[in-house]
């Protein structure tokens, strides 16, 4: 009975701590933008500048709208009329509950957003995951998308690194175990330093922002916000399968840029993309990592520029 009288206040102790630390977290770093509802799906987003030109940002499997703030900015104060949504389940986008997410679905749904918010073409940027959401977005609504920007981009099942699963997503996925895991263990020092490794592996070999790793810490290991990243990485493998037998329907201008030591299989993934669109440009950055939308944010506007100018160039023609 001690025992038990023992497990019972740990598993307690450790359920309040985990809610004590999700509602701080909130508290701390609250939403910085604006809300959009589609289809009874609360979305949230930030927006910079009001060029007539936009771009939307779409951000990776790790954190949320907040990975661009910076990249807004800049894109802003060069002209542009710049966004970036939490992508459903992430920072404060609500999740559907009654249909798989796919990245069809992400699509349909950001796509309603901009159409609410009176946006009728944009560039679209993906970063990481992403990269297989703005290419499904591209071909769900080409008249809609002036050029695509993807950044150390997943597009393809194979060499996705979870292409062949996930055993921390099927464990999320099962009754009770994965009750316990996002509510018990999530928050406790194994959880935290398994996150810690994680960072330093996608940012690799550059360094993790501090500020970064506190934003993680406090929001990334919130138990919807995990298994929404979860369910997504399980979402990949026969998403990319699906759409990409139809990427060379893609004609619009199309720059990617890749970091030569992103530890993903980006490099290979672009250099497929590459052979499958003739119109594609390929950025390599010298000893560059995968999170490119923090370390190397003048190649990214580089890219921008250049799908902005070559799609001017292609309808004049």
């Amino acid at each position: 009975m001690t025992i038990i009288l023992a497990i019972s206040i740990l598993l307690g102790g450790l359920f309040l701590y985990s809610r004590f630390k999700n509602k701080e977290a909130e508290v701390k770093y609250p939403p910085k933008g604006e809300f959009i509802t589609v289809e009874g799906i609360r979305l949230h987003y930030l927006s910079r500048g009001k060029g007539k030109k936009t771009v939307v940002f779409l951000h990776g499997a790790m954190l949320s709208a907040n990975d661009y703030e910076p990249l807004l900015d800049r894109a802003a104060q060069q002209g542009y009329h710049a966004l970036a949504f939490d992508r459903p389940g992430y920072g404060y986008s609500e999740r559907p509950l009654h249909e798989a997410v796919t990245p069809q679905v992400q699509a349909r749904l950001i796509h309603k957003a901009l159409v609410k918010l009176g946006i009728e073409k944009t560039i679209v940027v993906g970063h990481s995951w992403s990269g297989v959401l703005a290419l499904t977005y591209a071909l769900s609504y080409p008249e809609q998308v002036t050029g695509i920007v993807i950044l150390g981009g997943a597009m393809y099942k194979e060499g996705y690194p979870a292409e062949k699963g996930d055993p921390i997503a099927a464990l999320i996925q099962t009754p009770v175990i994965g009750f316990f895991l996002l509510h018990f263990l999530l928050r406790s020092p194994l959880g935290t330093k398994l996150t810690d490794l994680m960072l330093e592996a996608t940012f690799a070999p550059d360094p993790v922002p501090s500020d970064y790793r506190a934003l993680t810490h406090a929001l990334w290991l919130r138990p919807s916000q995990f298994k929404a990243n979860r369910e997504d990485v399980l979402a990949f493998p026969p998403a990319a399968a699906h759409i990409s037998v139809r990427y060379p329907e893609i004609k619009q201008p199309i720059a990617m840029v890749v970091g030569e030591q992103d530890p993903f299989g980006a490099t290979a993934q672009a250099q497929r993309l590459q052979q499958t669109l003739p119109q594609a440009k390929l950025v390599m950055i010298p000893q560059g990592g995968h999170m490119i939308p923090h370390h190397y944010p003048e190649q990214v506007l580089d890219a921008i520029h250049w799908v902005s100018q070559s799609y001017t160039d292609l309808i004049s023609r």
